[in-house]
């Protein structure tokens, strides 16, 4: 057999067999497929945080005392520094564990992460979109919180509480990006384009992707849902636009390094800043 009958064999072989995404992949198989990725992921930590605001709510038993309770973003996992350490990366390490996922599911279906624009052809490009969107939706969304804690719809966020030792830093750098390419590449690289296969609407789409963004971050009140919920959206059409994950990433990662780093510099020293 030639080289080139073989690959023509191997190729109907994988069709049949499944392992090729075009026109026998169906609508049901899509829909499952989603359904399996949220639920090892960030599905499954939406329904934790819709579980977290209901036990927040019946023990304050009233919306506007959210306040009075607090959520630590990144914890101490033990009072040893180095075993902490060695949790603090564990976490972070298998916390990209969806977006490893999703990268495998894109590169058999043959466009991989540079077909969402995950890669370094524009570098300087990315990082200047991303560093205006960073400082739009950054200085917007601290706003949002601070009025509404002070409305008593969002609980006390605590960004960390992991002791004053030198890998602090480090860590919260690694967990703001861990969280930026888990879900910037998940809900609008992967999502937006399974929801597009389905035959939805763009508009559908984009407010499904960015209300499933809202309940993920329930856990923080009201305000943190409508927050992320506000900023899903505005990711989603800014995807829609730019054809790239990458600007997204990079906004996201600083938004969650200011907040992060910020709270370790300012908590305590400023009056405004809730702790």
């Amino acid at each position: 057999m030639t080289e080139q009958a073989s690959d023509q064999a191997g190729g109907r072989g994988r069709a049949e067999g499944g392992w090729a995404y075009g026109a026998n992949w169906t609508r049901r198989l899509i829909a499952f497929e989603v359904a399996a990725v949220l639920a090892v992921g960030l599905g499954r930590s939406a329904v934790n945080s819709v579980i977290s605001l209901i036990g927040s709510l019946t023990e304050v038993k009233s919306i506007t005392k959210l306040s009075t309770q607090s959520v630590a973003l990144n914890a101490s996992a033990s009072s040893r520094p180095w075993l902490n350490l060695t949790w603090q990366v564990y976490g972070i390490a298998f916390g990209l564990a969806p977006a490893l996922l999703v990268a495998y599911l894109l590169t058999r279906e043959g466009i991989g992460l540079r077909g969402i624009g995950v890669d370094r052809s524009r570098p300087w490009k990315d990082l200047g979109y991303g560093a205006a969107v960073a400082a739009c939706i950054g200085g917007a969304g601290l706003g949002l919180y601070l009025g509404a804690h002070a409305a008593g719809l969002a609980v006390t966020v605590v960004p960390t509480t992991l002791p004053a030792v030198w890998w602090r830093i480090p860590v919260l750098v690694g967990s703001a990006w861990e969280n930026a390419i888990v879900e910037e590449i998940t809900w609008n690289g992967y999502l937006l384009r399974r929801f597009d296969q389905l035959g939805w609407s763009r508009n559908r789409s984009d407010a499904t992707s960015a209300l499933i963004r809202g309940s993920y971050h329930l856990y923080q009140g009201l305000g943190g849902f409508f927050g992320n919920l506000v900023m899903g959206l505005i990711f989603a059409k800014l995807y829609r636009r730019w054809g790239r994950v990458m600007p997204l990433l990079i906004a996201h990662g600083l938004i969650d390094t200011v907040a992060f780093v910020g709270y370790v510099l300012l908590a305590g020293h400023v009056g405004w800043l809730p702790t």
